[in-house]
């Protein structure tokens, strides 16, 4: 993936890429209808859109119904990525096919759930979860503590990253924003995790959780501090980094404790 701006990525070729990629596999679709289709709406889009209006392609010219087309979809995602980098610069064209999920799978939560899994491990899906989230959430919430004890440590990531209260570019997670005490089993599981990639994610939600329920989640550090690991220091420090720079006094206090 050369240098370009992100939202450029997401064009004519990339309809290209995905039609050729499903034709390898046998899976039906019409080329040029596809790819014109994309090319004539992605031109004054921004990223977000122009991910979307490929997802909505992919729904209008693949021929099934969602769980078929779901599993064509499925069919061409390649390897896994074994890296801690790469979502973007390496396997950033899934990121129509998490959208698909996202938008479409809504009434199919099993089949939805095990394909973000899988979407995650080469790409991410912390953004296809969230309406999930939203319509399942007791559902939703088992499935990512379940996800927290994962062997891959993108699908561990997931089940932080995907519940962050106030996750970059999405929607607020309101529920958690109020009460973020569901997600707390989810921490805690990867309060000690070996990746650095979901040590990130976890300081990030905690950061988010700060903001809202600083009670709550000053409770959680501190229930951490004492025997805290490596790995749960880091996170703990890079988790209160804002409370640091304002000369937050708990936050003070914490890192001496470590």
């Amino acid at each position: 993936m050369a240098y370009k701006q992100l939202k450029l990525w997401f064009d004519v070729e990339l309809a290209q890429l995905l039609a050729n990629k499903l034709s390898e596999k046998g899976i039906p679709i019409n080329h040029e209808s596809f790819t014109s289709t994309v090319s004539e709406r992605v031109g004054k889009l921004e990223l977000k859109d122009r991910i979307e209006c490929i997802a909505d392609a992919l729904e209008s010219h693949l021929t099934g119904d969602y769980l078929t087309n779901l599993n064509c979809l499925l069919a061409i995602l390649g390897p896994e990525n074994k890296k801690e980098t790469g979502m973007f610069k390496e396997f950033y064209w899934i990121m129509p096919i998490a959208k698909y999920v996202e938008k479409y799978g809504h009434d199919h939560f099993e089949q939805s759930m095990e394909a973000i899994g899988e979407i995650t491990k080469r790409n991410t899906g912390e953004y296809a979860i969230r309406p999930f989230l939203e319509k399942y959430p007791e559902q939703t919430v088992k499935v990512l503590i379940q996800w927290s004890k994962s062997p891959n440590k993108h699908v561990r990531r997931l089940s932080s990253e995907g519940a962050r209260p106030r996750l970059p570019w999405a929607k607020k997670l309101n529920m958690f924003v109020h009460d973020p005490s569901p997600i707390f089993p989810i921490l805690e599981n990867l309060k000690d995790d070996p990746s650095k990639y979901v040590q990130t994610s976890v300081a990030n939600t905690i950061n988010d959780i700060l903001k809202d329920n600083p009670n709550k989640a000053k409770k959680l550090v501190e229930s951490w501090v004492s025997q805290a690991t490596i790995e749960r220091k880091w996170i703990i420090k890079h988790a209160v980094r804002n409370l640091r720079k304002s000369n937050d006094q708990w936050a003070m206090e914490i890192i001496t404790k470590l």
